[in-house]
């Protein structure tokens, strides 16, 4: 009882006795003098206006503000930095970082051991990095407006959110346009990051090195590549929608042990998907629609499960250039194929026949593009007549032993279809904002 009651004594004298609220006025040094004579749990309101950074908070307490309240960084280094726990940063205007992507300039950083901190609500506009947690653990990034760097060289952009080596840091609800990355998470684990919406980018989700992670319920709409998942274990990517992305929706890359279901790739000029030695992974319930290569699959790829797909009007449903079968079924159920003229008589829902999405023309284009010329040629017809009709004379590649007859269906908002329309026909138009809006190599 004694030591219970000693316990709960010094809890009690580390929690701040005096909090209050405190008003700051847009006038030169006001805001690093009220830091400085703040009492930890104090909040700090901001006057409308515009607040001289860059600034350090040092003690646990909130920074807010009344509408129109600015902090200006004035060019130089991270605005806001974040060196206590459990400070609160929100509804505020946060710009005018630094340039330097060695020293990651950022409107508001995180550092190591500033746990639990919460930036919410506010509007980060031009700045190198937007967010940069740093370290941090528990860190939650909720409800922001990020707007990077319009630098014409995407690589010397920053990231709208960086998270480095940050477990437990939550990323939700935030709007991310212009700049390199949407989320790059390196080296960080047991992260969320979900119902973002990511715009003008390079890749909205970017992971390397990040385990143990959710990424559901974000939209990417007019970047080079939506969801980016190398050299990464155990993540779940799900409920994602890629609308209009440049070179590839989802691209695993050394990813193994995910969970990749409910997302919708749509009107890519490239891949919908892109599967690089990628082993173990389960991708069931997606939609891959109005691609030119719907998945792009590598034969260093083993041991994954792919079933419960939609593979809707892809100029080329599959490119598997391998010299074996694998099976794209488990436990008798398949995939839709847009272009699999099946029938099915028993009424269960699988097709009566099997499918294969490629034949040797196909693996012949892969190989020797410039016989594109003769596919239209009578001897190219009957090879392919023959092939589908003697399926043994077939070369190794995707099977679907249970082709499915009816696509899952994934909803897109109107106002994410509007935003699909408006970037597919800046696309056409060349109104991109990088120098070089195919090419995803050159960035």
């Amino acid at each position: 009882m004694l030591r219970a009651l000693a316990y709960l004594l010094a809890f009690t004298v580390t929690l701040p006795l005096w909090a209050a609220e405190l008003r700051v006025p847009p006038t030169s040094g006001s805001l690093a003098q009220a830091i400085a004579g703040a009492t930890p749990g104090d909040v700090l309101i901001l006057e409308a206006g515009r607040h001289a950074g860059p600034i350090v908070i040092d003690r646990p307490l909130t920074l807010t503000g009344v509408h129109d309240a600015i902090i200006d960084g004035l060019g130089q280094g991270t605005v806001v930095t974040i060196d206590a726990p459990d400070v609160t940063v929100k509804g505020l205007t946060i710009t005018g970082s630094g340039l330097s992507g060695q020293d990651l300039d950022a409107g508001v950083k995180i550092l190591k051991k500033a746990d639990r901190a919460l930036v919410e609500g506010n509007r980060i506009l031009g700045n190198l990095h937007g967010v940069d947690v740093h370290g941090g653990l528990d860190a939650v990034v909720r409800g922001n407006t990020i707007e990077g760097t319009r630098n014409p060289r995407m690589n010397d952009r920053g990231n709208g959110i960086y998270v480095w080596n940050s477990p437990g840091a939550i990323i939700e609800g935030n709007s991310v346009r212009w700049g390199r990355d949407g989320i790059f998470s390196n080296a960080s684990r047991q992260g969320i990051y979900r119902n973002n919406l990511f715009r003008d980018l390079r890749f909205a989700v970017h992971y390397m090195y990040t385990n143990n992670s959710e990424v559901s319920g974000n939209v990417s709409i007019g970047n080079h590549l939506g969801y980016a998942i190398m050299f990464s274990n155990r993540i779940i990517l799900k409920d994602n929608l890629s609308l209009s992305d440049r070179n590839h929706g989802i691209m695993l890359n050394f990813a193994n042990n995910a969970d990749v279901s409910g997302n919708l790739v749509r009107g890519g000029p490239d891949r919908c998907t892109f599967i690089y030695n990628a082993h173990k992974n389960i991708i069931t319930g997606n939609r891959f629609e109005g691609c030119n290569i719907g998945i792009h699959f590598t034969a260093g790829s083993e041991r994954n499960v792919l079933m419960g797909n939609a593979f809707i009007g892809n100029r080329t449903q599959v490119k598997y250039v391998g010299t074996r079968d694998i099976e794209w079924s488990y436990e008798g159920r398949g995939n839709y194929w847009s272009d699999h003229p099946g029938f099915d008589l028993g009424g269960d829902g699988i097709a009566d026949s099997p499918f294969r999405p490629n034949d040797l023309m196909d693996q012949i284009l892969w190989s020797q593009p410039a016989a594109s010329l003769l596919t239209g040629a009578p001897a190219v017809q009957l090879i392919r007549w023959a092939q589908s009709s003697f399926p043994a004379t077939l070369p190794g590649g995707v099977v679907d032993s249970a082709p499915l007859m009816v696509p899952p269906v994934i909803p897109v908002p109107q106002d994410y279809a509007t935003l699909e329309a408006q970037s597919a026909a800046d696309r056409n138009e060349r109104r991109i904002d990088d120098f070089d809006i195919n090419d995803l190599s050159s960035h």
